[in-house]
């Protein structure tokens, strides 16, 4: 079991190593959203259609639907070579949702081989704690899977509001509670390679564009009882990519603190050889400041030339409406209870 400060082996150029994959399956085990009615791709399984697969016969209730919280948790199933590597990336804001909602989809969060905490804001990281428990019992310590992070998510956060006061945040498990729990822990601020090499989590992204300025009014403390700082950028913040054969890479994106266009060179810059061919999560693009960037944020996402926009989470109902206007059917929001399949992405409606 790894200690805080311990990290996996490096390349000096990870991306150029990672893996094809033959199939990239991600099932949305937490989002701000459910919606049961919208049409998609064939590539998306609706959240009834999941249940119902899960049980046939099964009575329509309010109580069989997975629960929508404000906050994101992807699994993700990468198959390749006919092995398929399970993947948590974030947790939600709490281990009731993710728990509920993983058991009304039949996802199964014992037997992960990885879970990845992109930073260290509640709705990302307060339902890590399940997870390893449910885990630990089922196998024992020694199958547990591992856990990614970087040392820079481990502060306390919160938000100054306009009168000075600040609304502290919940802190994230700290890493001694997450060995306890069994979790193999690798902290490391640089780009590496999980999964056997199938998947990519970047290291800090480099702030480029004029307008993408973070979260203002966001603070932190380096230690209890310390003044608040002002903490915008939020560095600490990482994104995940995998490179599905033949479309190139998919990058996951969880809150996009850092802009989304910057996330997007970020990615582009690490993988020069492949197109960027998807994008999904949360885009940050909601509230009063981040909407002012919508139309420059849209504009400079066109250069990517994305097949696939896939936006949930934070992005806000503004930035999404504007985003279809601009990229049609490219264009597919994401709620709590889907699954996406990226092998088989279409363009015809279900």
């Amino acid at each position: 079991m790894a200690r805080p400060g311990s990290t996996p082996a490096a390349s000096a150029d990870p991306a150029r190593q990672l893996l094809e994959c033959d199939q990239v399956r991600v099932h949305v085990l937490v989002d701000n959203t459910s919606d049961i009615l919208s049409t998609g791709p064939r590539s998306m399984t609706p959240h009834v259609s999941n249940l119902v697969r899960r049980r046939p016969g099964l009575r329509l209730t309010g109580n069989c639907l997975c629960c929508a919280n404000w906050g994101l948790a992807l699994a993700i199933d990468i198959g390749r070579g006919g092995q398929t590597r399970r993947l948590l990336f974030d947790a939600g804001p709490d281990r009731a949702t993710l728990k509920r909602n993983a058991a009304h989809l039949g996802y199964d969060l014992t037997g992960l081989d990885a879970v990845i905490l992109s930073h260290g804001h509640w709705d990302h990281a307060g339902g890590l704690v399940e997870p390893f428990v449910q885990h630990n019992r089922a196998r024992g310590t020694e199958g547990a899977p591992e856990f990614h992070a970087n040392r820079g998510m481990f502060v306390r956060r919160g938000m100054r509001l306009p009168g000075g006061d600040v609304i502290p945040f919940r802190d994230p498990p700290p890493p001694d509670r997450l060995c306890d729990l069994g979790a193999r822990l690798h902290l490391d601020d640089q780009a590496r390679l999980l999964a056997g090499g199938v998947a990519y989590l970047s290291g800090e992204v480099p702030r480029v564009t004029p307008y993408e300025v973070g979260l203002p009014g966001h603070v932190a403390q380096t230690r209890a009882g310390a003044e608040w700082r002002d903490d915008p950028l939020i560095l600490d913040e990482r994104w995940l990519a995998v490179h599905l054969r033949g479309k190139g890479i998919v990058v996951f994106s969880a809150c996009s603190h850092a802009g989304i266009v910057n996330v997007l060179r970020h990615a582009r810059a690490a993988f020069e050889d492949a197109p960027l061919y998807a994008v999904m999560g949360g885009l940050h693009l909601s509230g009063a400041l981040n909407e002012k960037i919508i139309p420059e944020t849209v504009r400079d996402m066109a250069a990517f030339r994305l097949e696939r926009i896939l936006p949930g989470h934070c992005t806000g109902w503004r930035a999404i409406n504007a985003l279809s206007q601009a990229f049609g059917e490219t264009v597919t929001p994401i709620a709590v209870g889907q699954t996406h399949d990226f092998e088989r992405m279409r363009e015809e409606l279900q």
